[in-house]
């Protein structure tokens, strides 16, 4: 508990100073937002601030902060140092710079940012990857709430139509109708769940493992003939929300719209990315209470946690809400679990919509235009959603490639935020680092994961390649410019 506990302290620190210091590189000023000056009534709208945060948060939370940190579990208190320094110095600016980016291009969409500071060609390439990306986290996000409320009642399938539903009804809504109105209090049950279980946590102070003392791959160490992910690439893929997380870009530009002023930046989109490593850390910390903690909390006399170490983290989820925060306690929290996947998948499918209008130069005020977008991507994503049903492992498949493309797209921001800090002639090395370290990262997982090319060692050696190659590549650049 007392790496939990520095952890949580860092990341305050983590907002209050070094929050501030990318906040003053990137100079906001009073000049007039896109929210004002291309005032729609649909997507252009001034929100409250709070009502912004609130939506911010809910958007980039997704089930990654929490069922990440309970896969993440395996690699033991390494996952606090990744949620620490990945949320302070990668994740958080990313976040900050992308959607004040966003807003100094009149709220352009992340695939624009891309064109505009690394090409046309590479706008084109991210165009696609982009929106496959965002039909993707929406089709994740329909079955994994799906299957959490089957635990409360109803059929899986029962719940993917209505959760669908929704979808449709609120991508193609104005942003204030559902989105404005409800979100703030799915927003609050995340946040009192969080809360509750470090509250818990606190009261019971649980023997952990401690960073220095089980600074490894537990889960190797423990089960050494089914673990066999390695902490490097493994835990930086797998971890992603609550500590970079390449979705939020394509989130951070529908609150961009919506800030009347651009000295709320720090507030909404480096806070809420904070807010969210909390949260990892909090599941991180349950996880390891569950999995290997002291005093065993007896979960192993529980059917659904007999697989110990294995067990899934829906059924982690329902098992320490219902135990931890009594019935009443643990449907709100349950709420806020089932509302994070749910808000995310539909402002998913909107910033798909938004990115396709964008590229196309389509007026969204009229509604066929809006369906014009948006029944082709809801198509793909049923398609995909059978596909996942049909196959017994086809959910933790599109996990899986979600969970890489995820950090892929993170890449590419990074790097265009940092072309851009370059040309104005700020410090680049804000991202410059982060953008080196996850360029090695996705590309070291995909040439040693068994899910892509498993080309074992070599794949290191490739990915070692990759990080001198990029480096080399912003060298040259750099003074050829």
């Amino acid at each position: 508990m007392i790496s939990f506990t520095l952890s949580l302290l860092a990341l305050l620190l983590g907002y209050l100073l070094y929050g501030r210091f990318v906040e003053r590189v990137f100079g906001p000023d009073d000049r007039v937002t896109p929210a004002v000056a291309k005032a729609d009534g649909i997507d252009y709208i001034v929100l409250p601030n709070w009502k912004i945060f609130m939506i911010q948060f809910l958007n980039i939370a997704g089930t990654g902060p929490i069922f990440g940190a309970i896969m993440g579990a395996k690699f033991g208190p390494m996952a606090y140092l990744w949620i620490v320094l990945g949320c302070i110095f990668a994740g958080a600016t990313h976040d900050y710079l992308s959607g004040m980016l966003s807003m100094r291009n009149d709220g352009a969409g992340l695939p624009q940012l891309i064109g505009k500071y690394l090409g046309n060609t590479t706008k084109s390439l991210m165009l696609f990857f982009t929106v496959l990306l965002l039909v993707m986290v929406g089709t994740v996000f329909v079955y994994s709430p799906a299957e959490i409320l089957h635990s409360i009642g109803g059929e899986t399938m029962m719940w993917v139509v209505i959760i669908f539903c929704y979808y449709i009804v609120a991508t193609m809504l104005p942003i204030d109708k559902i989105i404005g109105k409800v979100y703030p209090l799915f927003a609050f049950s995340l946040l009192f769940m969080a809360g509750a279980l470090m509250v818990w946590l606190f009261l019971h102070w649980p023997t952990l493992p401690e960073l220095w003392t089980h600074c490894y791959n537990m889960g190797m160490a423990t089960e050494p003939d089914k673990w066999t992910d390695a902490i490097f690439p493994a835990l930086f893929i797998t971890v992603a929300c609550g500590a970079i997380s390449g979705f939020h870009a394509t989130q951070s530009p529908l609150m961009a719209r919506c800030v009347k002023s651009e000295k709320m930046g720090r507030p909404i989109f480096y806070g809420a990315m904070i807010t969210e490593g909390v949260v990892a850390l909090i599941w991180a910390t349950v996880s390891a209470w569950f999995f290997y903690g002291s005093p065993a909390p007896g979960y192993e006399l529980i059917e659904a946690a007999k697989s110990g170490f294995h067990t899934s983290a829906p059924a982690v989820v329902n098992l320490v809400c219902n135990d931890w925060l009594g019935v009443a306690g643990a449907v709100l929290a349950m709420l806020g679990v089932v509302a994070a996947p749910i808000t995310s998948g539909d402002t998913a499918f909107r910033s798909g919509r938004l990115i396709v209008a964008d590229w196309l130069k389509m007026d969204q005020r009229p509604i066929a235009k809006r369906l014009m977008i948006c029944i082709p991507m809801f198509i793909c994503s049923i398609l995909m959603l059978i596909w996942q049903i049909e196959n017994p492992d086809g959910f933790n498949t599109i996990w899986q490639y979600f969970g890489w493309s995820n950090q892929a797209l993170s890449v590419f921001t990074l790097w265009t935020l940092t072309v851009y800090l370059v040309r104005e002639h700020k410090c680049f090395w804000l991202t410059l680092i982060p953008a080196l370290f996850m360029t090695t990262v996705c590309s070291t997982w995909l040439f040693v994961s068994k899910q892509a090319f498993d080309l074992g060692s070599v794949g290191y050696i490739i990915g070692g390649c990759c990080f001198c190659v990029a480096l080399t590549w912003f060298v040259l650049w750099k003074k050829r410019n």
